[in-house]
């Protein structure tokens, strides 16, 4: 399959360049992305500002719309949510604008997208027909989705992929969960009891290679392990897995100091299933938090190795 990805720098983009041999990505610096990605073939595109160029699609198959400015990397100013939202609904808006005028078209546009999209719901069991929730976040996975459903209009199948938090060594969000662990500083945030739909690095790709492949599956679709936990259950897990206590809680009010209104995505209860994943027939290759955890931790022995 002859596809294109933008974002290819990132954890989730590099991951899939390594299943799909063939792949274009686009970049804003082609060199530079050459120098990161090794043989890659690299085509000049900035998202966020211009529609796609012609040859970026030339015998495309699938597109895998990654793109996006880092959402737990500092506070959220009022430039920083610009960019937020900008990166993704302009940067697809644009994506789709390039796929409109082509003959022939690619058959699927595979778009990121998150759980953020569901807000924080409590206990709440979220499908991929629950409505969309409120928040900051909850806005721009909306916003997201409706550019990239655009496409249907012309014939492309589009399909949504709603990720959990990614578990994967070197990298993403458990990299920066596990340094206070290390430290002996580790512990549940707030109550503990929030839920966190959480996914493996290879069921992620997986599912992202699935919505691409299989025809049936269009719209919405979740990336996250069958079996969402409690922040307290996770952290347990980690400390586990890492050999380390994890008696602390940070208390919200501290979290809201820190980090300021980005702090509502580490607070955001989601109990999310993956119901069309299982449907479609779609099979994990992680389906509980320790196995996931300790796949994670083996393979960042390796790499250290």
């Amino acid at each position: 399959m002859k596809a294109l990805i933008t974002g290819g720098t990132g954890l989730l983009g590099r991951e899939l360049l390594a299943n799909l041999p063939d792949a274009v990505v686009s970049s804003r610096g082609p060199a530079t992305t050459g120098s990161k990605l090794g043989s890659v073939r690299a085509v000049r595109w900035d998202p966020a500002r211009e529609a796609a160029p012609r040859e970026a699609f030339q015998g495309v198959e699938a597109i895998f719309n990654l793109a996006g400015e880092p959402v737990a990397e500092g506070r959220w100013t009022e430039e920083k949510k610009r960019r937020i939202r900008d990166s993704r609904v302009a940067g697809t808006r644009n994506l789709v604008a390039g796929l409109r005028a082509l003959d022939p078209k690619p058959k699927v546009l595979v778009c990121a997208s998150a759980v953020g999209y569901y807000g924080d719901r409590g206990d709440e069991e979220l499908n991929e027909s629950s409505q969309a929730g409120r928040g900051f976040l909850a806005e721009v996975c909306a916003e997201w989705e409706r550019e990239a459903l655009a496409a249907e209009s012309f014939g492309v199948r589009v399909v949504c992929v709603r990720i959990g938090i990614v578990l994967a060594p070197g990298g993403g969000a458990l990299a920066r969960m596990i340094t206070p662990f290390k430290l002996g500083a580790g512990g549940r945030l707030g109550s503990g009891k929030q839920w966190m739909p959480w996914i493996h690095i290879d069921d992620a790709v997986g599912v992202l290679l699935h919505a691409a492949r299989t025809a049936g599956v269009r719209g919405a679709i979740n990336a996250v392990s069958p079996h969402p936990v409690t922040n307290a259950e996770f952290t347990r897990a980690l400390a586990h897995a890492l050999h380390r206590p994890a008696f602390l809680q940070v208390p919200k009010t501290v979290l809201r100091i820190a980090f300021g209104e980005m702090s509502e995505i580490l607070m955001a209860s989601q109990r999310v299933l993956p119901h069309v994943a299982g449907r479609t027939g779609y099979a994990f290759k992680h389906t509980e938090l320790e196995g996931a955890l300790a796949a994670v931790m083996a393979a960042s022995q390796r790499t250290a190795a």
